[in-house]
């Protein structure tokens, strides 16, 4: 018998979020996301900063999930 446990801590839902500003993209992958994009991303996905008291979150548009 052989199978895979899956911890309850990996049934995680991914989290939602809102695109404020976007790059150009790379040589190698286009920007697709733009501002006012909703988005769902992991949670573990992006660096947290903060800014004026208000907190960002920046990552790679291959982090992004699905955008709704």
């Amino acid at each position: 018998m052989s199978g895979i446990i899956i911890p309850d801590s990996a049934k995680e839902k991914p989290l939602r979020g809102e695109v404020i500003a976007v790059g150009g993209g790379t040589k190698d992958e286009e920007m697709v996301l733009k501002a006012g994009d909703v988005v769902l991303y992991g949670k573990y996905a992006g660096t947290e900063i903060e800014h004026e008291g208000e907190k960002y979150l920046i990552m790679r548009q291959s982090d992004v999930l699905a955008t709704i």
